[in-house]
């Protein structure tokens, strides 16, 4: 008897991740540049083990891309339109996190660097990342 496998998108988590300097002072949040295809700036992330949760991931992927060990503060949303990723279907959990410290480009990222808000490369940003962007700013700045 045959088994049937289920089709489902890939399942992917991203972190926005606010760097505070030994203050407490807001210095911005981290952006990679992507060492694979596609090229271009991007938020730090990656896909979830079998066996792992996403929380869990997210802290993984965000220590192998910039070396920051992070705290998750909240959920920012679900990303999951089919064509957000040309490469195939893959639906993403993004979160809001914090960290302290330099982040370093590591495994999937060439560089991993600090942007001011106002200093974002929208336009530079890969996948629908733009868009997940807007929508922090939106969470950011909502009264």
């Amino acid at each position: 008897m045959k088994h049937w496998t289920p089709k489902t998108p890939y399942l992917a988590t991203d972190g926005i991740i606010e760097v505070y300097d030994q203050s407490g002072s807001f210095e911005g949040i981290v952006l990679i540049e992507r060492k694979n295809i596609p090229a271009g700036l991007a938020f730090p992330g990656g896909f979830v083990d079998v066996g792992e949760c996403v929380e869990d991931a997210l802290k993984r992927e965000m220590k192998e891309e910039t070396a920051l060990e992070v705290s998750i503060s909240k959920l920012l949303g679900v990303y999951s339109d089919p064509k957000r990723d040309k490469r195939f279907h893959t639906v993403s959990i993004v979160f809001i996190c914090t960290a302290a410290g330099i982040p370093t480009g590591c495994d999937d990222a060439k560089e991993a660097s600090i942007y001011a808000l106002d200093k974002v490369p929208k336009d530079k940003l890969v996948f629908d990342h733009q868009k997940i962007f807007e929508d922090y700013m939106k969470q950011r700045f909502s009264v």
